[in-house]
């Protein structure tokens, strides 16, 4: 299983509610793709420019697929990027 965090921090908070709207679309097309096992989308209650991705994909391979799908090319790659700064932290779970 590979599991990755992304922090974002919206630039511009003007944008914040935009960002949200293409987060929400992107977590729904993202977890209709193979090999996604969760994609939820957490809006940070005491900084609303921060949103948080936890992403759990069964392989490498998904993940890389993922990355070339609709949800990452056509939503994120182009829209959500700009408009934030980004930190992905790939994890292990500690069980």
């Amino acid at each position: 299983m590979i599991y990755l965090n992304v922090l974002l921090k919206v630039k511009d908070p003007a944008d914040v509610s935009r960002v949200r709207e293409l987060l929400i679309q992107q977590g729904e097309h993202s977890r209709q793709e193979p090999g996604c096992a969760r994609f939820e989308v957490y809006h940070l209650k005491n900084d609303p420019t921060r949103f948080i991705l936890n992403e759990h994909w069964e392989t490498q391979a998904d993940l890389d697929q993922h990355r070339l799908a609709h949800a990452y090319t056509k939503i994120y790659q182009p829209f959500v990027i700009p408009l934030v700064d980004r930190e992905g932290h790939p994890c292990e779970l500690v069980e």
